[in-house]
């Protein structure tokens, strides 16, 4: 039993060092603001025309 637990804190352990290593990664969970630039990139589509759509 001890060895899962040794194996899983070294395993931990190299994960947060790679992680760390990695460069700009956010764990922190889903944002929800302004701040996304996806959300205002690609307007919305405007609809189609009530006479191009009822023929």
């Amino acid at each position: 039993m001890w060895k899962l637990i040794v194996a899983f804190a070294v395993f931990a352990a190299v994960a947060m060092y790679m992680l760390s290593k990695g460069g700009d990664i956010d764990i922190s969970g889903e944002k929800h603001g302004i701040e996304e630039p996806h959300a205002a990139s690609a307007p919305a589509a405007a609809p189609a025309p009530a006479s191009a759509a009822s023929q």
